[in-house]
């Protein structure tokens, strides 16, 4: 099979429960990285019906461990028997060389980790955090005024052709 084979085959194995889609907007997103989760077996049939949110949910460093905030996880319906608090702090796992980095970096003024999605790869529950800064409101407006700029150009350029 070729290499462009396998990366598709790739993307096929991942299916999103959920996505920041103001993370963008907000922050400006530097670097990706991936997490796995620690959650308990309820917590992974809610994910698997897609019902999890992250607004609002971000990402600490304590004691030399990575967790996340704010992740809502909706219990599952069928679940009576185990009643967890749906925004209760998750462990995330990572490799100790990838955490002693992050470390260094959210140490750094105005960095902090933000999730921008969950996803299931080969059937395990991923988290997606990125390294970001907060915008300032005036960086907000360039960059709608940036993007508005280009839909003209791009509108311009179809009616050009026709």
């Amino acid at each position: 099979m070729s290499p462009k084979k396998d990366h598709d085959q790739e993307k096929s194995d991942i299916k999103i429960v959920c996505q920041n889609r103001k993370a963008s907007h907000e922050y400006f997103l530097d670097e990706f990285m991936e997490a796995g989760m620690i959650l308990s077996g309820s917590e992974v049939k809610s994910l698997r019906e897609g019902r999890a949110s992250l607004v609002d949910s971000y990402g600490r460093i304590r004691k030399g461990e990575l967790f996340v905030h704010g992740l809502n996880i909706t219990p599952y319906p069928h679940s009576h028997h185990l009643e967890l608090d749906p925004i209760r702090i998750r462990k995330l796992l990572v490799h100790k060389s990838e955490l002693k980095r992050l470390i260094g970096k959210t140490e750094e003024k105005g960095y902090t980790l933000i999730p921008t999605k969950v996803y299931f790869k080969k059937g395990l529950a991923k988290i997606e955090l990125a390294l970001a800064r907060g915008k300032k409101q005036y960086d907000k407006r360039q960059v709608l005024k940036e993007k508005e700029l280009k839909k003209e150009m791009d509108q311009a350029r179809k009616e050009q052709r026709h």
